[in-house]
């Protein structure tokens, strides 16, 4: 009052300090009650997922959902033994073959294993064949499985029903006479053995026709005890006369071996054909025409590697009675009850080192034209 101060300026002055005092004081106490919000609604959530079981239900659907996300489970054995519904993918040669060579070092299989016979079609596009084939693996679905190499550029359109249906693998073009028709042949191989109860493989082409019916061709294969490809010495100018001594350290002129492109293998050997990185690029480079790669590569392969593995012969028939350099094209005009009886005549050779005269178990080469006939005429001569 002395300093003639206005008394309610100096009530105003006083009062500011305090409600800047007060005004932490209120967030504290807000921030408190947050705090006891969230401790209390924390405390709720828990004796309610005590209460209801939540946890237990998560944690048992868990595996009910697994299979939907992943639909091979890492330690489950069907991984390994069920074969592929599509064969398509997208591997290269190199990594087909690296996967393919895959070989068990235990031999006795932890499942009933029924071991297949896979039918492998190398052809330029259509099979029209298809309805014979269809009637003789009919009924048979357990003991072979199919596997198609054609041009890129084909498009398959078999129905959903056929045994065709999706069998198709991915394919490159193949030259007659060239390494490429070797490569698919080993491509076929390749695909072939990754379903593991492949254990037999048989080349077919297009114009190819079984001689008996499935339950004889089955048990003619899988009680032989030698694997069908014909590797012989030819010393003449189409054996012999084809070897080029680049082949060297390799392969040397004793060991060149000739024989029919159509074989049939089993597992062990499959696995040695596309394995191979040693012989393979001297073939590659040193068998081109007037030497036929395909006539060489695997009969001399094999003749190295697994000689006393094979029958050394092939079990499809070809006739070449007409000449030329390729076998006689048979069209619906041939195909009588004469002819259907000459398939099985005249035979004879050994099996499993005994006398035999079933000695062929397909035949080519069949026009498109010979299919209905052939059919006509199937359940009297070919059993089936």
């Amino acid at each position: 009052m002395k300093d003639g101060k206005d008394p309610t300026t100096i009530t105003t002055v006083i009062s500011r300090p305090n409600q800047s005092r007060a005004l932490p004081q209120r967030l504290i106490q807000l921030l408190a009650l947050f705090l006891i919000l969230c401790f209390t609604v924390s405390l709720f959530s828990i004796y309610m997922i005590r209460k209801t079981g939540v946890v237990t239900t998560v944690t048992t659907a868990i595996p009910i959902l697994q299979p939907c996300i992943q639909e091979q489970p890492i330690n489950n054995l069907d991984r390994w033994i069920t074969p592929r519904s599509n064969l398509i993918h997208t591997m290269s040669d190199k990594e087909l073959f690296w996967r393919a060579s895959f070989v068990p070092q235990v031999k006795r299989y932890p499942f009933a294993r029924v071991p297949k016979i896979a039918f492998m079609f190398l052809t330029i596009g259509p099979l029209p064949l298809a309805p014979l084939w269809e009637r003789f693996f009919k009924g048979y679905e357990s003991l072979y499985s199919i596997y198609i190499h054609s041009l890129p550029s084909y498009e398959p359109c078999f129905p959903s029903t056929s045994v065709f249906y999706n069998r198709q693998i991915p394919s490159q073009i193949a030259e007659w006479g060239r390494m490429s028709i070797c490569d698919a042949e080993r491509r076929l191989l390749a695909n072939a053995l990754l379903d593991i109860s492949n254990e037999y493989f048989i080349l077919v082409s297009e114009s190819c026709i079984p001689l008996y019916n499935f339950t004889t061709i089955y048990h003619y294969i899988t009680r032989s005890k030698y694997s069908f490809m014909g590797s012989f010495d030819d010393p003449g100018p189409y054996g012999r006369g084809r070897y080029d001594p680049n082949m060297l350290p390799e392969v040397n002129i004793s060991q060149w071996r000739k024989g029919s492109q159509w074989f049939e293998v089993n597992r062990k050997l499959a696995s040695i054909i596309i394995s191979d990185v040693t012989y393979h690029p001297k073939f590659s480079e040193f068998c081109r025409p007037p030497c036929y790669v395909d006539e060489h590569y695997f009969p001399t392969l094999l003749a190295i590697r697994a000689q006393n593995l094979l029958a050394n012969r092939s079990l499809t028939w070809v006739d070449w009675s007409r000449g030329g350099a390729h076998p006689a094209t048979f069209g619906a005009n041939d195909i009588t009850e004469a002819f259907m009886n000459k398939l099985h005549e005249g035979r004879e050779c050994l099996y499993n080192n005994e006398p035999s005269f079933v000695c062929y178990l397909f035949a080519r080469k069949f026009a498109p034209s010979t299919s209905q006939q052939l059919l006509l005429f199937a359940p009297e001569f070919l059993g089936y």
